[in-house]
């Protein structure tokens, strides 16, 4: 499972992080505990379903941690007007959004969802895709279209 996932699950966080390194900790730790979830006899549908589950899940833990830190430092910024992306309710809206893009890629089919993730986050070709799949090059591009159209779908539903 590690050498299936991990580079891919290492580019999701690295998106949704922009840090590489916290990337490679959280997904570490998102093995570590399906993993543990396995070795402790439950049955595991989906096990790449559960490893994206429990690292986003560990991306919002990071998120909140990280709120609850800097929450003095944000006040003292705030009252000498800091920049913009360090105020709460900008870093909420950010959070907000970050977590209706995921909604939107998670309830896309499995693989329009692979493929799409394939070509976003690992910038896969249509045609690796495909060879990687197992589909043709056709498949692969509506897939990405239906990615695409629910993103957008979450970009006009919250800007109304």
């Amino acid at each position: 499972m590690f050498e299936r996932y991990h580079l891919e699950l290492l580019n999701f966080l690295h998106r949704l992080l922009g840090d590489r390194h916290a990337a490679a900790d959280l997904a570490q730790e998102s093995f570590v505990r399906v993993l543990a979830h396995q070795q402790s006899g439950r049955a595991i549908a989906n096990a790449r379903a559960l490893l994206y589950r429990t690292a986003r899940n560990l991306v919002i833990d990071t998120h909140r941690r990280a709120g609850v830190r800097s929450h003095d430092e944000l006040d003292a910024i705030a009252e000498q007007a800091g920049p913009r992306h360090l105020q709460p309710d900008e870093a909420l809206a950010s959070e907000q959004s970050v977590q209706a893009y995921l909604r939107a890629i998670e309830g896309l089919p499995p693989r329009c969802r692979e493929a799409f993730i394939l070509h976003v986050f690992d910038a896969m070709s249509h045609k690796e895709i495909a060879a990687r799949m197992g589909i043709s090059a056709s498949m692969v591009e509506k897939h990405i279209v239906r990615g695409m159209l629910a993103c957008r779908a979450c970009e006009r539903s919250a800007s109304a």
